[in-house]
Order: structure tokens, then sequence, then C-alpha cells
């Protein structure tokens, strides 16, 4: 079982990005799917969630209007377009699956993300 994440990196205030996550060794349809952030010395947060389904989708609300989640079913790849990014976004960003039903988890190893001039 894998989450792999990725695109991560050094961008300027006002910028964007988009992270994916490509899943591997589990049934990516049956779970859903959410981004983490972690910003040093402050807890790991909840930025974005997607369900299985795809039809019901949660932002935080210091992201609301910038970032979007969707997935992908035939990769097995969520993503998280970010834009309008701000020094606020700087964090390890998580993905993380948990099966619909029985509430397993899994989770990446975490990408960086650094909002910076």
């Amino acid at each position: 079982v894998q989450l792999v994440e990725s695109g991560g990196g050094l961008v300027e205030p006002g910028g964007s990005l988009r992270l994916s996550c490509v899943a591997s060794g589990f049934t990516f349809s049956s779970y859903g799917m959410s981004w983490y952030r972690q910003a040093p010395g402050k807890e790991r947060e909840l930025v974005a969630a997607i369900n299985s389904n795809g039809d019901k989708i949660n932002y935080a609300d210091s992201v609301k209007g910038r970032f979007t989640i969707s997935r992908d079913s035939a990769k097995n790849t969520v993503y998280l377009q970010m834009n309008n990014l701000k020094p606020d976004d700087t964090a390890v960003y998580y993905c993380k699956g948990s099966h619909y039903f029985t509430l397993y988890t899994y989770w990446g190893q975490g990408t960086q993300v650094t909002v910076s001039s």
C-alpha cells in the first residue's frame, strides 16, 4: 500500500501549485481522500476532503475559494490545486485515504510547500 505525493516546491506569494497523490495497493474507489498540512510548531490540520464517490467536498475556511480538491479514479490519483498561495500556506502537505466504511486509514509521506518571496 502506498500513497505518494508530488508537486510541492517553492513558490512566490500569489502563485499556484498542483499537488498529486497517487494511490496503489488498495481499492481507490472505496476510499475518501483528503489533504492535510503541518507547519513547523503546529498541529496537523485538514485542508480539503473528498468522499469516495467524489460528490462531497469540504475545505478548511482558510483555503476556501483558493484550493480545489479533485480525484481521478482512472488514475488512482487525488489532486489539490492551490491558487493565490500565501506565506501561511507554507507546510508539509500530506495525503490521506480512509475507507468509506471501516475508516481504515493510510497516509503518504508528505511534500513540502514553501510560499516565500
